[in-house]
C-alpha cells in the first residue's frame, strides 16, 4: 500500500505524496491527473484540496530532498511557503534531522524547526528567496516601468497602490482599508489578472494587506492556480516585504512580524543584506490525515480503494486559532 498525508500550513491545505516510497514512480502524466482528482472538494479526497506535494530524492549538497507543488489546475507552482513548512517536517522526521535544505524549483531553501506556536503544534521556518521585482522574472507588462513599487494603477483598482515582488511566485500586493479587505475588489481583480489579460501574462497572485499594528498585518490571497485560500505562505512573504519596504513608520526589518489570515497566523522576519532581501516564513506543519491506497490505484488515478486515518493534530490547531480569536476579542 502506498501512503498520502492530508496536511496544512495555516489551513492551505495539501496532500504530500513521497515518490521515494514507491516501488513505481508516477510520471508527471500521471502526478498532474492525480491532483487534478484528488484535490477536487467533490470527486477528490476529504473535500479535497490546494493542491500536491511532490517529494522526491535530491542530490544537492545539503538537502534531504526536492519538493514539487502542483496546484489544484494541474500547473506547477515555483514554490510554496505554506507547503514547504509540511515537507520540511516529514522530512525533518523521516531522516531525524531538524535544520537542513529542501530543493525546489529556484533554489535549495534553507529550513529547520522552531519552538511550537502552542501546545500541539508542530512549527517550521523556513526560507523563502529569491526576491526579484524586475518585471522579467514576475513577468508583468503595460505597466509603466520595469518595476512596480507602491504605485496606482488605474486598470487594476482606483484609489490603490500596488508593489509587484517574485519571491520566485509572482505576487501583486496592495494595503488596503478593512472596508476594501471586506468588499468584492480582491475577488475580481484576482480573477481578471489570471484569465488572459495585456498585464501578467502568465498571471499572478494577488494579496490584500491590512495594517492592524506595528508589525502586525491582516493578509488575504487570491493564489494563481487555485483561487481564494486560507493562506498563502510566498503571498504573506511577500507582503512582509512590501510592509517594510512602504509603510516603514509601522515596520521593522529584522523584527518578527505577526500576519494573520483567514487560515491563522504566521510570524515572518525580513532580512535586508544590502539592497538584498530573503524573509524567514514560521508557522505550522500540521498533519490531519494518513491516507493508504494500493500503488497501482494511484497510477490509474483510482480512489475508491483508499483507507483514511484521521492523525488527530487539527484539534491542537483549531485550539491555537480560537485562542487567537479570544485575544483579538
Amino acid at each position: 500500500m502506498a501512503q498520502l498525508l492530508k496536511v496544512h500550513g495555516s489551513q492551505n491545505q495539501f496532500f504530500i505524496l513521497d515518490q521515494t516510497e514507491l516501488k513505481t514512480k508516477l510520471n508527471q502524466e500521471e502526478l498532474v491527473a492525480l491532483t487534478k482528482q484528488i484535490t477536487d472538494p467533490a470527486k477528490g479526497l476529504l473535500n479535497g484540496a490546494d493542491g500536491v506535494l511532490v517529494i522526491d530524492h535530491s542530490d544537492h549538497d545539503g538537502t534531504l530532498g526536492s519538493m514539487q507543488v502542483i496546484n489544484t489546475d494541474g500547473s506547477i507552482a515555483s514554490m510554496c511557503g505554506n507547503g514547504l513548512r509540511t515537507v520540511s517536517r516529514y522530512l525533518s522526521d523521516k531522516y531525524h534531522q531538524n535544520s537542513f535544505k529542501v530543493e525546489t524549483m529556484d533554489s535549495d531553501l534553507a529550513v529547520h524547526r522552531e519552538t511550537s506556536l502552542a501546545p500541539g503544534v508542530p512549527t517550521f521556518s523556513v526560507e523563502i528567496s529569491p526576491v526579484t521585482f524586475n518585471k522579467e522574472s514576475l513577468p508583468f507588462d503595460n505597466l509603466d516601468g520595469d518595476t512596480l513599487i507602491d504605485r496606482e494603477v488605474p486598470a487594476f483598482t482606483k484609489g490603490l497602490k500596488f508593489t509587484a515582488i517574485a519571491v520566485p511566485n509572482p505576487h501583486l500586493i496592495s494595503f488596503v482599508s478593512e472596508e476594501v479587505m471586506n468588499s468584492d475588489a480582491l475577488g475580481k481583480l484576482g480573477k481578471e489578472l489570471n484569465q488572459p489579460n495585456p498585464y501578467f501574462t502568465d498571471g499572478v497572485n494577488v494579496s490584500f494587506a491590512q495594517i492592524l499594528d506595528h508589525n502586525q498585518l491582516f493578509v488575504r490571497t487570491y493564489e494563481r492556480g487555485v483561487g481564494f485560500t486560507n493562506a498563502c505562505g510566498t503571498g504573506m512573504s511577500a507582503t512582509s516585504l512590501a510592509f517594510c519596504l512602504n509603510h516603514p513608520e509601522v515596520s521593522d526589518f529584522e523584527e518578527t512580524i505577526s500576519v494573520y489570515n483567514p487560515g491563522g497566523m504566521v510570524k515572518t522576519r525580513v532580512h535586508d543584506d544590502d539592497g538584498s532581501y530573503h524573509i524567514d516564513l514560521i508557522g505550522n506543519a500540521t498533519f490531519t490525515h494518513k491516507v493508504e491506497i494500493p500503488e497501482t490505484d494511484l497510477h490509474a488515478n483510482q480512489l475508491q480503494h483508499a483507507e483514511i486515518t484521521d492523525i488527530g493534530e487539527q484539534k491542537d490547531y483549531l485550539n491555537f486559532v480560537n485562542d487567537l480569536k479570544q485575544q483579538e476579542a
